[in-house]
């Protein structure tokens, strides 16, 4: 039982490493990543190859996630009723603002993904559905972090501030009183936060009970979302916000 349940813990690993990695890796560098052997790492691989979570190149040789997960991942987004509840206002907000619109929910120490609405512009942003945010470094994710429990808040600062450009913001105290800062306006904005030359307005959705489950955020290239425009775009992504709000059963106080 032991040796299952260690296979499986390495295969999960081999996995979560592959998803960092567009062009997929080869046997030795994931064997330098997961720090297991080479023969182990190509043991795994070949089972997930069996099972479609993994597929290879045969030209590089290179080892990527295969279309099973997108299978697994499918229906675990068929059954988000806030997926399906915000699709819609998504859809509404971005042919107002020509920009891009992205759906977040919490997971653990991120934010991830759910649904995305590409803007018409041909600059696009490169993000994708399943793709995890620092909720530090990101609209989303603080619009998030703003309205979690004071506790979850102190857990996942203590897990540190990792610097993704100039602008993140890495000081716990700075990083609570930006915090609060959102809380009184509503909103949040990533100034070229978590990506150099993107900024993103984003703003939380509650459910009936009043706790943050989602957010909503409108993001593109800060030649469109300009510093001026921050005002304006506020309030179109509160609003959606609020609808898709209030269609999970949230009533304002």
């Amino acid at each position: 039982m032991e040796n299952t349940v260690q296979s499986i813990e390495r295969a999960i690993r081999i996995m979560e490493e592959l998803a960092t990695e567009k062009e997929g890796m080869g046997v030795t560098e994931l064997s330098h990543r997961v720090q297991l052997h080479k023969s182990t790492v190509h043991r795994i691989l070949n089972t997930l190859l069996q099972y479609g979570y993994v597929e290879q190149n045969p030209n590089t040789e290179r080892y990527r996630l295969g279309m099973k997960l997108l299978y697994l991942g499918g229906a675990i987004l068929d059954r988000m009723d806030i997926r399906r509840e915000a699709h819609d206002a998504l859809n509404a907000l971005a042919e107002e603002v020509n920009e891009t619109v992205h759906l977040v929910v919490p997971e653990g120490d991120r934010a991830i993904y759910v649904d995305k609405i590409d803007s018409k512009r041909t600059i696009r942003m490169y993000s994708q559905i399943g793709r995890r945010a620092p909720y530090h470094a990101s609209a989303v994710g603080k619009a998030i972090l703003a309205f979690l429990p004071q506790e979850e808040v102190e857990r996942i600062i203590s897990k540190g501030l990792e610097k993704y450009t100039k602008n993140t913001i890495t000081d716990p105290e700075k990083l609570k009183k930006h915090l609060e800062m959102i809380r009184q306006k509503g909103y949040a904005v990533d100034d070229e936060e978590n990506e150099v030359g993107i900024r993103c307005v984003g703003a939380p959705v509650f459910d009936h009970t009043g706790m943050v489950i989602a957010a909503i955020s409108i993001s593109g290239p800060i030649v469109t979302v300009t510093k001026e425009k921050i005002a304006e775009l506020s309030e179109k992504v509160m609003e959606s916000a609020r609808r898709i709000s209030e269609k999970m059963g949230w009533k304002a106080g």
